[in-house]
């Protein structure tokens, strides 16, 4: 690991005015993706500012009835929150699935968003990579691709976003709250993250300097019914090969009144499904449905050498889980 400096901000504003002063500085909350890429090599920030004292740690409700959450909460206490389990069962289910019990005790809402790709050429120094080191080539188009993208991805760079909270955020129109040294900005979950089109070095839509404060989260539709499901190679401490998190409010006659569907392991950010979400609307709730919805959003997907099996895994993933919920009755008032 090279050398760094180091220092602890007192205040968000602060924070964000020391890294206005530091080149080549990074936030650090949690660390349990940051450190790792120091340990590798792969991040060498010249200055870090630890934001984990910073008063971020509440989760609130708004005066709308959603739920403002603050950037140092950890995935822990997010998870087992009594308003996220009950209104927002997908961002539950979709952060227990994720990582191991103790990463979880010390990761955070902000860091989670911003954690890196897990693709193996990204992680080897010796390894062309574009996210890395843009112009070098990117090693995992011919390479080992199986667990790579098949929608979105570009010719320099076809890595994946590992985030499973980050896929439930999108689908539940969340949206992410930025301090900035030109001030605050507000910007949508699904948009946050970016395709890599020729500059995948970008994973955000962040500006330099700006610091996550909050997440926070609409009021889940009147009659919404929610969840998360991913598919992986083993049964814990895994990454998606495949997931989604769908948000699904049905009309009294079966029909489809509220979809919102977002896929995650399959491009380089959250993919939100607006395609099959357009078609659901008003149609019939019914596996038929969801499976001519799901194909048509697929139908765009560009898979590679090795992962083209990721294309009827997400599709079956979407379909199970969709289906799944039309079953589901409805829960009591109140409950």
């Amino acid at each position: 690991m090279k050398p760094f400096t180091f220092e602890r901000a007192t205040s968000p504003e602060q924070a964000v005015s020391a890294f206005a002063a530091q080149p080549h500085a990074r936030f650090l909350a949690g660390g349990t993706n940051l450190v790792d890429l120091m340990k590798l090599g792969v991040e060498t920030p010249a200055h870090l500012i630890d934001v984990s004292k910073l008063p971020l740690n509440d989760i609130e409700p708004t005066p709308e009835g959603g739920l403002r959450v603050g950037a140092n909460v950890r995935n822990s206490d997010l998870a087992a929150h009594t308003a996220v389990c009950r209104d927002y069962p997908a961002l539950a289910q979709a952060l227990l699935s994720g990582a191991s019990g103790q990463l979880r005790n010390l990761a955070t809402t902000g860091g989670n968003l911003l954690q890196r790709t897990r693709c193996p050429y990204f992680q080897d120094l010796t390894a062309p990579c574009n996210k890395r080191e843009p112009g070098a080539g990117c090693a995992a188009r011919e390479g080992v691709n199986r667990d790579m993208a098949v929608l979105g991805h570009s010719e320099h760079c076809v890595a994946t976003h590992p985030s499973d909270m980050a896929v439930a955020l999108a689908a539940y129109d969340a949206e992410v709250e930025l301090l900035g040294p030109e001030g605050d900005r507000t910007v949508p979950a699904a948009d946050f993250h970016r395709l890599p089109g020729d500059s995948p070095e970008r994973d955000t839509v962040l500006r330099p300097g700006e610091l996550i404060s909050h997440v926070t989260l609409p009021p889940p539709p009147p009659g919404a019914r929610a969840a998360y499901r991913k598919a992986r190679d083993r049964a814990s401490y895994a990454f998606a090969l495949a997931s989604a998190a769908a948000v699904l409010a049905l009309d009294g006659d079966g029909t489809v009144r509220h979809a919102a569907l977002a896929f995650g392991g399959v491009a380089h950010r959250p993919w939100r499904a607006r395609t099959a979400e357009e078609m659901l609307i008003g149609s019939r709730a019914d596996a038929e449905t969801f499976a001519r919805a799901a194909d048509a959003e697929l139908a765009v997907a560009r898979p590679l050498s090795d992962n083209a099996f990721k294309v009827p895994l997400a599709r079956n993933v979407a379909v199970h889980l969709l289906t799944t919920l039309a079953e589901t009755p409805d829960r009591p008032a109140g409950s």
